[in-house]
């Protein structure tokens, strides 16, 4: 499996101590085991800013950094091993696995954290942290603070500042390091691979988690441990909920199923959206909305490259879809009116995107000083234009009503414009329709 390498979970400590001011602390918890019913726990998921700075991959644990401490810079308070424990849960890292597998220069057991931490804040000018993220883990960290404060007569020094710590993290992680691209590549390639599978599947009778259940096959047989976000499978009149998630109706031929799904790999989120008949092929008005989405997808690509703003691929959607939804007679007007009074909203209700990396709707801003973010090279993101018509929508002809198509593709921006990371999954309508022609043919 491919994998961030642990040197660069160093480069990226070592980034984020350079920002942080002299004389200052940065503190991060690590993401707390949810409880799904009774006393069974959901899968464990590491916290995104927690697992970019350490790759530690196990509850209870908090991280520090200290620039400058001469005994180290990178304290790992983490859970002890503890042989029965592990008999029932698995194995723990410990504090030696902590120093030698994930690079902490000190570690501590978490049980001591409240007699040890309080004297490394001591003296600090300013302390970094997530602040307002855990609710639980702020009321920790002032309780820290006030032992430092009620011993401020003794010659204790509080620290002055509290800044959180989002700002210069979601920053660094809005640039993907060449590392990041490659395990991006991978999870969408494994997300990809899914797709075909999905569309080789599809026939009428089976039901949307018929589908859903491809997905989850061959994400594990690719070595994601879990989907990067809840799949949609919508069939017929579902594709026009945009985060449909019942994944329980029956495919009937005549309908379009539309597919939104993607894995993880080691905390990388891959997102792709794909929409295609169940009966393999497409009806005259299912292709003319389907195409249209597409060059829509196209001309968004052609505004993604270093030095254009983030705004410009969404402009590029809303101006190919509108003039076409003209040009079929599902809008009426001047196309330059329409867009100015997002006549276009009615079908097309979203954004054409959003950034992409650890968090499937990754962090990092869209606006800086009030104006969009230039994009950059190394930065990743979605590129998902859609069309939904409202099977309720009394303004169109009964032909179109109840079509919903969304087209999804990952990109990073490159030196010249755009890499596609998720062109393993066919697009065109003569693809997608060879494709499941094909597989019915072998099935037959």
């Amino acid at each position: 499996m491919i994998h961030i390498p642990k040197s660069e979970y160093s480069r990226r400590r070592k980034a984020l101590m350079a920002q942080m001011e002299p004389n200052s602390i940065a503190i991060l918890p690590a993401a707390a085991v949810a409880i799904r019913n009774r006393d069974v726990e959901h899968v464990y998921r590491q916290d995104s800013d927690f697992q970019y700075l350490s790759g530690f991959p196990e509850p209870q644990a908090v991280l520090v950094l200290m620039p400058g401490r001469v005994h180290g810079e990178y304290i790992l308070f983490c859970r002890e091993r503890n042989a029965e424990r592990e008999l029932w849960d698995g194995l723990r890292a410990g504090q030696e696995g902590a120093i030698r597998d994930f690079g902490a220069d000190d570690a501590f057991p978490i049980t001591d954290i409240d007699d040890i931490l309080p004297g490394l804040i001591e003296g600090r000018d300013r302390v970094y942290s997530a602040m307002g993220s855990n609710p639980e883990f702020d009321r920790h960290l002032m309780e820290w603070i006030n032992v430092i404060r009620s011993k401020a007569n003794l010659g204790a020094q509080p620290p002055n500042e509290f800044v959180a710590l989002d700002h210069l993290l979601h920053d660094m992680r809005l640039y993907k390091s060449a590392a990041e691209v490659k395990v991006m590549r991978e999870a969408a390639r494994i997300s990809a691979q899914a797709h075909v599978r999905a569309m080789q599947a599809c026939r009428a009778g089976l039901h949307e988690f018929s589908l859903e259940a491809e997905f989850d096959y061959e994400f594990r047989k690719g070595g994601a441990k879990m989907p990067a976000y809840g799949s949609i499978v919508a069939a017929g009149r579902n594709s026009c909920i945009l985060h449909y998630q019942q994944n329980d109706a029956v495919l009937k031929d005549g309908d379009l199923v539309l597919i939104d799904a993607g894995c993880e790999i080691d905390c990388y989120a891959s997102d792709i959206t794909r929409t295609f008949p169940v009966s393999g092929k497409y009806s005259a008005e299912q292709k003319a909305i389907y195409e249209l989405v597409l060059a829509s997808q196209e001309a968004a690509f052609a505004e993604i490259a270093p030095n254009k703003h983030w705004n410009q691929a969404h402009e590029a959607t809303v101006r190919v879809i509108t003039a076409g939804l003209v040009k079929l007679g599902l809008l009426q007007g001047n196309v330059d009116e329409l867009i100015a009074g997002e006549a276009y909203k009615a079908f097309y209700m979203h954004r054409a995107g959003h950034w992409l990396g650890m968090d499937v709707h990754d962090v990092g801003e869209y606006k800086v000083g009030g104006e969009w973010r230039v994009l950059e090279v190394g930065m990743a993101l979605t590129v998902e234009p859609g069309i939904y018509i409202a099977p309720d929508n009394q303004n169109v002809a009964k032909k179109w009503r109840g079509i919903g198509v969304r087209i999804e593709d990952d990109v990073v921006v490159t030196k010249t414009g755009c890499e596609i990371l998720t062109g393993g999954v066919p697009k065109t309508v003569a693809e997608i329709e060879a494709l499941m022609a094909a597989a019915r043919t072998q099935a037959a």
